[in-house]
């Protein structure tokens, strides 16, 4: 869930011409590599704030949607998924064999 959480929000950032940040979305699942409590918080924090981006891009969305009186619905329910996919995403550091491994 966290390498496809991070390729999600690569794509999203990709499609906004946010090169840079496309870089370090597609870089941070190597960091599961690293077994220690820092990069299981660098990837947590990571999570949350993906999870922070897809929340503003509904309301931002949905707003222009709003506007243009298109329908929203859809849209919000999808993103909306994907935000709650990728906030659940950091629970895997919950697991009792993950958190012996990054030894949390």
């Amino acid at each position: 869930p966290v390498i496809l959480s991070s390729l999600l929000l690569a794509a999203h950032f990709f499609r906004m011409g946010m090169d840079t940040i496309v870089v370090i979305c597609i870089c941070i699942p190597f960091m599961l590599l690293v077994k220690s409590k820092w990069s299981a918080y660098l990837i947590r924090f990571f999570l949350l704030a993906a999870t922070i981006e897809w929340i503003r891009t509904i309301y931002e969305m949905v707003g222009i949607r709003m506007q243009q009186n298109e329908s929203w619905l859809r849209l919000a329910i999808i993103l909306g998924l994907v935000s709650l996919f990728t906030a659940l995403s950091a629970l895997v550091f919950r697991f009792r064999s993950i958190k012996e491994m990054y030894q949390l």
